[in-house]
């Protein structure tokens, strides 16, 4: 389950929960086992300089290699730059988490 966190300056405009739900999509595409990204976004009051920061991160994988962080993150560039109107900074940090992850899910009702 990948963890998508956007972070961006609060003079962009940007439909923030499209725009994740595109990026599920676009990490969907280059990995279909992957699962449902939980996305967050952060607009930033306080900034220097117009900016768009996805940090993502998923579990290590062995197909997860070179060849896949390039695509992913050429096509995750594609996807946010598609989404954006006025000029900007945009970066990408695709992270891969070891084993010493947990993710689970909690329902008060079972």
């Amino acid at each position: 389950m990948p963890h998508a966190e956007l972070k961006y300056s609060n003079d962009i405009t940007l439909d923030a929960a499209r725009l994740l739900a595109d990026i599920e999509a676009t990490i969907l595409q280059h990995d279909a086992g992957s699962g449902a990204c939980k996305g967050r976004a952060y607009p930033a009051e306080a900034w220097n300089h117009s900016h768009v920061m996805l940090d993502l991160a998923m579990l290590a994988k062995p197909h997860r290699d070179k060849a896949f962080s390039d695509g992913l993150i050429a096509a995750l560039e594609t996807e946010i730059k598609r989404h954006l109107s006025q000029k900007c900074y945009v970066s990408i940090a695709l992270r891969f988490m070891d084993g010493n992850y947990f993710t689970g899910s909690f329902d008060p009702a079972a």
